[in-house]
């Protein structure tokens, strides 16, 4: 299947007890839906799992995969992300992406010039930020994913409009 048809919908997070369970972060909008999406693959595709889920904990659930049943099996796949076919996710509204689908657009001002790449979507609890790598900048810069701050993307165009704040951008 190619990588495009993959949605990244959780990641290990390490075992939980000493029979094979795992606590697993769910990046669902609905958390405990990454169960109903399963099976669920690595992200090299080498691996595959059904998900029970058997409990909440403070950053998600605890989980059972199908062929893991030592703590030592869920501890070596601790930082592993989970992935789901495009095709077994619910469709979105208009307003909403997969973060998936962002990377690698390249984001333009408002008057049409080249701000940069985005490079990744964080969330660091308050509201989504559209890492950009900048041509010329050493580092990248967060910009705020909001709607003042990024009036439009165009998925088929692979094209973001952004109109950043004063002082974001060198």
């Amino acid at each position: 299947m190619p990588q495009d048809d993959l949605i990244c919908v959780g990641a290990i997070a390490g075992s939980f007890g000493v029979r094979g369970d795992v606590r697993l972060k769910s990046f669902c909008a609905d958390p405990a839906a990454i169960a109903d999406y399963a099976p669920l693959t690595t992200e090299d595709g080498s691996r595959s799992f059904d998900v029970t889920l058997t409990g909440a904990v403070k950053t998600g659930f605890t989980a059972r995969l199908t062929g893991i049943t030592t703590k030592e099996q869920a501890d070596a796949l601790r930082g592993s992300r989970l992935y789901a076919p495009r095709d077994r996710l619910p469709s979105l509204p208009d307003d909403e992406y997969y973060h998936a689908d962002l990377i690698g657009i390249a984001v333009h001002d408002t008057g049409g010039a080249l701000i940069g790449t985005v490079q990744s979507v964080q969330n660091h609890g308050a509201s989504d930020l559209l890492e950009l790598k900048v041509p010329g900048l050493g580092e990248t810069v967060l910009l705020p994913f909001t709607l003042e701050n990024v009036p439009t993307v165009d998925l088929g165009a692979r094209r973001i409009v952004a109109d950043p704040p004063e002082g974001l951008l060198p």
